[in-house]
């Protein structure tokens, strides 16, 4: 069995061509599109989507590359009671491009954020893991924007505060408002408690 040494360096080789040459840009068009899991991916993240993408991120994507987890949440303007799942949620989050890939709740929602109903969300709903969802993103002003379709006027958002934490709105939860802290990198491996 060869080192993760020997293989990191195989793969360089195969990517660059030879020791001179600049590295090959591997943009997120290179790189399948990732789907749910049957029944969801469990407690544990499952392996990193995009680690291997080099493409920067497009103009006006907030950087949201993480481990997310849970401070403090709010719905319809109340604290939900001590022990409510809501203080349990991570997620992570990877970016490339435009493209960018959020694993929560035992789904995977892989999309371009380029607001093209093809490149969007389509995937399985976190209720069941299986009424399937699509759905379009974009990224606003620094805001990654997520719009159900067939569901006009709910748009779910992810944004970053002052602070860096991230701000995540579900309107569809009654009005759910959650801040997380980046608690990991979006290549790191999480499994919740």
């Amino acid at each position: 069995m060869k080192s993760a040494t020997a293989v990191a360096g195989c793969v360089l080789v195969l990517l660059a061509g030879s020791a001179n040459a600049k590295p090959k840009l591997v943009r997120a068009d290179d790189i399948p599109v990732a789907h749910t899991p049957p029944g969801g991916y469990g407690k544990t993240f499952p392996a990193p989507v995009l680690s291997t993408c080099t493409e920067p991120l497009v103009a006006g994507a907030p950087d949201l590359r993480g481990i997310w987890k849970t401070l403090k949440a709010d719905r319809n303007g109340v604290t939900p009671p001590e022990g409510d799942r809501i203080y349990s949620y991570a997620e992570r989050i990877e970016q490339c491009g435009d493209r960018i890939v959020d694993m929560g709740g035992g789904t995977i929602a892989d999309a371009r954020a380029d607001g093209v109903a093809e490149h969007g969300v389509h995937d399985v709903s976190a209720f069941d893991y299986k009424t399937p969802i699509h759905v379009i993103a974009t990224f606003e002003d620094k805001v990654f924007v997520l719009r159900p379709i067939g569901i006009p006027g709910i748009q779910v958002t992810r944004r970053l505060d002052a602070d860096g934490h991230m701000i995540w709105v579900r309107p569809d939860l009654g009005k759910l408002t959650v801040t997380l802290e980046r608690i990991g990198g979006p290549n790191d491996p999480y499994t919740r408690p």
